[in-house]
């Protein structure tokens, strides 16, 4: 039972053994993959945008801050011309994901989860939209200069992982917002896992795309986004971003939970 404050008036017997202050079958539900447990979690009573630094989400803010800033400050450094919108729209496009994944991770109510998962879903929208666009600006610039289209790594990458990203996307909303079309919204759920894993892996994708920018003629001849400076922004982001990850999200922690239980 909860005092006034929140606080549990006693620790069951089987939890305090465990050493934790819940009951042993609900350790692991916001446990993250490092740190304490609650680390990552968004407390009663807070606004949803406190995920957003709450935590390692702080490394994570400052790395994507610095990532992007690099290549905005490299871009508005030069000449602006068409080109110029691609890395500005592709960055801010990494920003607004990388706040859609900050604002939900912390979600362990189901209050929290709906709130969060809207919040989720209009900042990917905005990121998705500033792809999509840099994506038509690069093309068209291709098209007009009889440019040759994706033969470098980040061209080549980076077309891997918009058509990952749009059928992440896809998944996420039907199976959240439009469940019957699995069937029931059991099997929609079932879902969730691997759409976070997949979203993390696309995630790296994204950073692993800005830096084989680095190394394309333009970025080398004009741009001058030093490869270093990308690495350790995404490093940053990476130190941020994974530790929060919930075990019991991702499947792993429901082992430990059957264990408890027995």
């Amino acid at each position: 039972m909860a005092s006034a404050t929140g606080i549990p008036d006693r620790i069951p017997a089987e939890a305090e053994a465990n050493g934790h202050d819940r009951p042993a079958e609900e350790v692991g539900d916001d446990e993250p993959l490092l740190g304490r447990r609650g680390d990552a979690s968004q407390p009663e009573g807070k606004a949803l945008y406190y995920n957003l630094i709450i935590g390692t989400a702080v490394v994570a803010q400052a790395g994507i801050i610095l990532l992007v800033a690099s290549v905005w400050a490299s871009v508005f450094l030069n000449d602006l011309i068409l080109f110029s919108a691609h890395p500005l729209l592709n960055s801010a496009g990494i920003l607004f994901l990388t706040q859609g994944i900050l604002i939900l991770q912390p979600t362990h109510t189901a209050i929290q989860k709906r709130q969060g998962t809207i919040a989720h879903f209009t900042l990917n929208n905005l990121a998705i939209d500033s792809l999509i666009a840099g994506l038509v600006v690069i093309e068209y610039n291709k098209i007009a200069h009889n440019g040759t289209h994706f033969v470098s790594a980040h061209a080549i990458l980076g077309l891997i992982t918009y058509i990952f990203l749009l059928i992440q996307a896809l998944v996420g909303f039907t199976a959240y917002f439009v469940p019957k079309l699995y069937g029931s919204v059991d099997q929609a759920k079932s879902l969730y896992k691997w759409h976070r894993i997949s979203g993390y892996i696309i995630f790296v994708l994204l950073l692993a795309t800005v830096a084989a920018a680095t190394q394309t003629d333009f970025n080398k001849n004009v741009l001058d986004i030093k490869l270093w400076a990308v690495l350790i922004s995404a490093v940053l982001v990476l130190v941020g971003v994974l530790p929060r990850i919930k075990k019991q999200k991702l499947g792993l922690g429901e082992r430990k939970a059957a264990i408890s239980l027995q």
